[in-house]
């Protein structure tokens, strides 16, 4: 309560001081305006508190000066009229009061003008680096999450599991990382309020795990008192203001479990820069309510408790990039000239943003950027946002100009399968050997999980569909193999020498190119070559003996660059 008396307090400054300089040149009403000043102000107070109870508006200067300026100008009439006292217009700019409206008019018009230009300097606090490319992606890694539709959709049909479920409705669903595993997380939510009055608090959350198609929900049963849609002091979003009424709060909280299975609501704060709302993106914290008794703890964001992977919120995320693209080179450039701007597509899963997780298990936002100008549909690069520490990478090597974007690689699956109106969703880009992929769920119109769609990014027609995520994987990894228009994609994998007899040969022919895989004897390795590299190659049989030097992978796969073959090349 005290953030919000404070902040109803701040609001009654502006009217302190022309009560008092009323006073000071009124001494034949002093009496009657010290009276007034005093009951306006005692009404006006607890009006104040009522309203920024129920609104909570963030104490910054900007709100500050406009809620005094709205209860300047509501009470300063009353309090003349209540005194009985003329206000003469005719010289009201040459008296104290006239100076004071003067500067808070002006006020308003500075602040305003550098709300544009602070952001700039919002972009300049974003903590930000560039890279050419991101690590390739191997078997050891999860290429991605099954999509939170899906997810959203199994524990829907669960609810029924909630006891007295009418009361209840699914809240924001939450990526993180338990014991290990990568699992969605979905507090029980009061349905409204007469629901809220009725229960008093909720029966507990949902978890399912994110990258196993088949899995089915969990209900765990934990009472919240304190959640998102409870009402009075029993709100989140409440608890928060009235321990930080200066912080600006980021979406709505989410739910993260400690190592012991207790939830705790997280909520993403920012205090704006100063004279401004605009965000100062080194200066986030995250605020973790204890929802049993409403206990709040603030945290640097990277330094808040291990088990929670969302220090940073997707609507933050999704603010920094915007930011990131759009404010390079400030404001006006935004506008007139948008030299270097990007523009952040909106195909994520939360807020535009989608959350993934690395070998390491930390969790990332995702958001490729596409060209301010209409029609373009290649990317410009991708964002990964560290979600602990508000870190952003900019990710715009040669390898990812003149990509398809998100939104490209999604209508790419819309177009597979129109009968069955199967659409993509969550596209994701990672680095397979070498080459920009997107990586697409494929879901029916209920939102259920049907296929994995692993779409080479610099080429629209190169598609494999999957099962599972590891099979496409392998699948399109040997795709890649064979095709021998591929400029090798493992350039980072060193040259092996090897020597052998061939077992098994298989010819590849396209309209434009040619390609040979083989096995050795004893060597379960697909070797590809290109009858570019080797036009002898197209010879090959069973028995011959070849001596080459080639790119052999982690998967199976290996690429020929130089080969000779007994008896041929002889």
């Amino acid at each position: 309560m005290l953030g919000m008396l404070t902040t109803a307090a701040l609001s009654f400054v502006l009217f302190a001081v022309l009560a008092v300089v009323a006073i000071m040149k009124n001494a034949l009403r002093r009496k009657a305006l010290i009276q007034n000043s005093l009951t306006l102000l005692i009404i006006g107070l607890i009006l104040m508190f009522v309203i920024v109870y129920v609104f909570m508006p963030v104490m910054t200067m900007p709100n500050l000066l406009l809620l005094n300026t709205v209860v300047a100008l509501l009470l300063t009439p009353l309090l003349y009229v209540g005194s009985r006292i003329n206000v003469q217009y005719q010289t009201l700019h040459r008296s104290l009061t006239g100076v004071l409206i003067i500067l808070v008019a002006l006020s308003f018009v500075g602040m305003f003008v550098y709300n544009f230009f602070a952001l700039g300097d919002s972009y300049d606090s974003i903590p930000k680096q560039e890279e050419e490319e991101a690590k390739p992606l191997n078997e050891e890694n999860t290429p991605i999450s099954v999509a939170p539709e899906s997810a959203r959709n199994k524990v829907q049909k669960a609810m029924s599991v909630v006891p007295n479920t009418q009361f209840y409705d699914l809240g924001k669903l939450q990526a993180q990382r338990v014991d290990g595993e990568i699992v969605y997380v979905a507090p029980v939510e009061f349905a409204n309020f007469w629901r809220y009055l009725r229960g008093g608090e909720t029966e507990g959350y949902f978890s399912i795990p994110a990258t196993n198609i088949n899995a089915q929900p969990d209900f765990i049963e934990s009472k919240m008192r304190y959640t998102n849609s409870s009402y009075f002091n029993q709100n989140v979003k409440r608890v928060v203001y009235a321990a930080h009424p200066d912080h600006i709060q980021s979406g709505d909280a989410q739910i993260e479990l400690d190592d012991d299975g207790k939830p705790w609501y997280v909520q993403t704060i920012y205090k704006p820069l100063p004279f401004s709302n605009q965000p100062d993106l080194q200066n986030i914290k995250v605020a973790v309510v204890d929802p049993e008794n409403g206990d709040v703890k603030s945290y640097e964001s990277g330094e808040a408790p291990d088990f929670i992977e969302g220090s940073v919120s997707s609507e933050l995320a999704a603010t920094e990039n915007n930011y990131f693209g759009q404010y390079v080179n400030g404001w006006l450039n935004s506008i007139f000239g948008k030299k270097d701007v990007k523009i952040p597509n909106e195909s994520g899963t939360e807020s535009s943003v989608t959350p993934i997780f690395n070998e390491a298990g930390e969790m990332f936002y995702f958001t490729d950027m596409a060209s301010p100008k209409e029609n373009i549909d290649s990317a410009l690069g991708y964002t990964l946002i560290n979600a602990r520490t508000g870190e952003l990478t900019y990710y715009n090597g040669k390898q990812n100009n003149g990509i398809m974007d998100s939104k490209g690689a999604k209508q790419i699956v819309n177009k597979e399968y129109p009968e069955k109106n199967w659409t993509g969703s969550m596209p994701v880009l990672y680095n397979v050997d070498g080459h920009p992929t997107w990586i697409v769920n494929v879901l029916d119109p209920n939102g259920l999980f049907k296929q994995y769609a692993y779409i080479k990014a610099s080429d629209s027609d190169f598609v494999v569909f999957g099962e599972t995520a590891k099979q496409t994987l392998n699948a399109y990894r040997l795709a890649l193999a064979q095709d021998p228009s591929n400029v090798e994609g493992s350039e980072g994998t060193e040259l092996t020498e090897k020597n052998g007899t061939i077992s098994r040969v298989l010819v590849t022919s396209t309209e434009a190119r040619q390609s040979v895989q083989f096995l050795l004897d004893g060597d379960t390795t697909i070797y590809t070559v290109n009858t570019s590299k080797a036009p002898l190659a197209i010879f090959l049989k069973e028995g011959d003996s070849v001596e080459m030097k080639a790119r052999i992978r982690d998967n199976g796969t290996g690429t020929v660059e130089e080969m000779t073959i007994e008896g041929l090349n002889d």
